[in-house]
């Protein structure tokens, strides 16, 4: 099946030390998801990838020539079923998870190891980050990362960016009616409501991203950000800013 992100399971540079790669997609309630990891050279030489994506072995070599992988990142509930594949690749690498990563992961029987769990006010940078913890959700925190280096924003779920003619038909439907679809994706409606109790203490984060003022922005699903960055980052977290 395609996803509209082909070439597959490669590197694709994305700024200074900062790369994505596109997986395929995989089913989340019934749907088929496009998947993209990112992966960052530290400035210690080795590497941290964010969301990975199922192993694949060229693509392992690939990352290898660049750099020993190091830590890997699940940054929120939802993205961290491939971890367990990396997690074992080499010496010394540690896994960082999200509040409720390693909970989940046991319920489904998925075979992750949390070597330490991402904390509010106590956010790791690997003297490559501005990081934060976005709270003031009854069920997601995510973990946000701007890499300093390239001025890009990794974010995973808190915008969909959708590109309808990369999906079936029905599925394109469905995003258009949540009003996640390119070039204008947001905040996905469901999550958004998830937020509704504590607008305060997310627009508090919303303002530090902006603030920010990245030159790019990852999104995990659809498409990235690559021009008018700051602006099309204000417009896609309105739902949570209000």
């Amino acid at each position: 099946m395609t996803t509209g992100y082909e070439p597959l399971n490669t590197l694709k540079p994305f700024g200074p030390d900062i790369w994505i790669v596109d997986g395929p997609s995989i089913r989340f309630y019934g749907l088929p998801f496009p998947t993209r990891m990112t992966v960052v050279r530290l400035p210690d030489g080795t590497v941290w990838l964010h969301s990975p994506i199922a192993l694949d072995e060229a693509l392992w070599q690939e990352i290898e020539a660049i750099g020993p992988i190091r830590h890997i990142v699940a940054p929120n509930w939802i993205h961290y079923a491939s971890v367990w594949q990396w997690q074992d690749l080499g010496e010394g690498i540690e896994v960082w998870a999200a509040p409720g990563v390693a909970e989940r992961a046991e319920r489904h029987d998925v075979p992750i190891r949390v070597d330490h769990v991402l904390e509010a006010g106590a956010m790791p940078d690997w003297g490559a980050f501005d990081a934060r913890l976005v709270s003031g959700s009854d069920v997601h925190r995510e973990a946000v990362f701007h890499h300093r280096a390239s001025r890009v924003l990794i974010l995973t779920d808190l915008i969909e960016n959708f590109e309808p003619e990369h999906l079936p038909w029905w599925m394109a439907g469905l995003v258009r009616m949540a009003g996640i679809v390119a070039p204008d994706g947001r905040t996905p409606p469901d999550m958004a409501w998830t937020f509704r109790k504590h607008r305060a203490e997310v627009r508090a984060h919303v303002d530090w991203m902006l603030d920010l003022a990245p030159e790019k922005v990852i999104v995990a699903h659809g498409a990235c950000y690559e021009d008018d960055a700051t602006a099309r980052l204000r417009k896609g977290l309105r739902r949570l800013s209000g």
